[in-house]
């Protein structure tokens, strides 16, 4: 049985809904953001699955992880990774060259795609612009052309990347509402800082203000039923049942690498005769605990009066919508023991999106990023 845990189904969907929308997709064009909270697989559903399927289709795909060099500049990153895609363009003997040709019915004459510039100039100082380069990678292939960005918040750390973003933006706009145009420019942003993806559509001054944001679609029960085949095949016993361990894969945040550290301790110290029905929702309590102090952690490092804010998003007084209101700062002056002005309370809000422990749901809205942290803090706030 294979390792990695392949949906193919649900990449053929929305390999489907952005290359072929209909009226309620086309807005996918735009651009698509998926934030998911960290190791949930979205980097091994984006190379193993989606990019397959796009790529199946028909669409040239580039993809740049802009945190595998976290020191490096956003836009060096991504500006390698288009270089990389067109010198394969360019290249006779590429896969890539081979693929589009198969499936695409490609008629080049000269046996490769040839640009009307130096490729090595993107990104330089006074060389091709993004909008240039992949307008002509759109005509010449009469293809859609996705970039992927892996961990797209990053983006925000440097003007570099803001421009970056903004670059990307223009490329789209060039392309995309051409008519007639033999392909389409597709931007999809994936990210783990679930609050600072959120600000890149839900802002007004961000590039992509507008775009799709949907959250990240986790792993289910038909991924521990694998886990399980799996385990039973390597001959792992006893297992826990089905319904016992979705519900323990469910408490632990659909991470598929805490699932296996769970299902490792129930092995190795569970008495091979105990039920693993009984212990494994225990030992999921415990590490999920863990991982919501390690958050709640940099709420209370926030000081006094980051608590209360984060408390009054965390909605443990019933259902008080506002932050900035006069019953909020007041509630915020008496846990602090003085008066709190709107501007402390903006502050504080900017230090816990940078945590990333509340993102922006609205205008004046936001919400826990972690709903189990939400539910930790909340539990605890109800003991006596």
């Amino acid at each position: 049985m294979a390792d990695i845990f392949r949906r193919p189904a649900l990449a053929a969907e929305m390999a489907g809904q952005l290359l072929r929308p209909g009226p309620l997709n086309e807005g996918l064009r735009s651009g698509l953001f998926l934030p998911g909270l960290r190791r949930t697989g979205k980097t091994t559903f984006v190379l193993q699955d989606l990019a397959p399927a796009l790529e199946q289709a028909g669409a040239v795909v580039i993809y740049a992880d802009l945190w595998s060099d976290p020191q490096a500049d956003p836009a060096v990153l991504v500006h390698g990774a288009i270089r990389r895609t067109l010198d394969a363009l360019r290249s006779p003997g590429s896969a890539l060259l081979q693929r589009l040709r198969a499936l695409k019915s490609l008629d080049v004459a000269a046996g490769a795609l040839k640009f009307g510039f130096e490729v090595e100039s993107l990104g330089a100082p006074g060389g091709v612009t993004l909008a240039a380069a992949l307008t002509q990678v759109v005509d010449q292939a009469r293809t859609d052309v996705v970039l992927i960005v892996d961990e797209v918040q990053h983006a925000l750390s440097s003007e570099q990347g803001g421009q970056l973003l903004y670059a990307l933006k223009a490329a789209r706009d060039a392309i995309n509402p051409r008519p007639g145009t033999p392909g389409h420019f597709l931007f999809i942003g994936t990210g783990s800082h679930r609050a600072q993806v959120g600000e890149l559509t839900a802002r007004r001054n961000q590039a992509f203000a507008g775009a799709t944001s949907i959250a990240y679609p986790v792993l289910g029960e038909d991924y521990v039923a694998h886990l399980l085949a799996r385990l039973r095949e390597a001959g792992v016993a006893p297992l826990p049942s089905q319904a016992v361990a979705h519900a323990a894969f469910g408490a632990l945040g659909h991470r598929p690498e805490e699932m296996l550290k769970a299902l490792r301790h129930l092995h190795l110290h569970v008495p091979k005769h105990a039920d693993p029905d009984t212990h494994l929702p225990a030992i999921a309590a415990a590490m999920r605990t863990h991982a919501a102090d390690i958050e709640l952690a940099k709420v209370e490092q926030l000081g006094g009066l980051a608590q209360a804010v984060f408390d009054r998003i965390a909605g443990t007084r019933g259902d008080t919508p506002g932050v900035f209101t006069g019953e909020a700062l007041a509630d915020y002056g008496r846990a602090v023991g003085r008066e709190v002005r709107t501007e402390e309370v903006q502050s504080t809000l900017n230090a816990l999106l940078d945590a990333n422990v509340v993102m922006r749901r609205g205008h004046g809205q936001y919400v826990v990023t972690d709903p189990f942290v939400q539910q930790t803090w909340t539990e605890r706030r109800a003991l006596p």
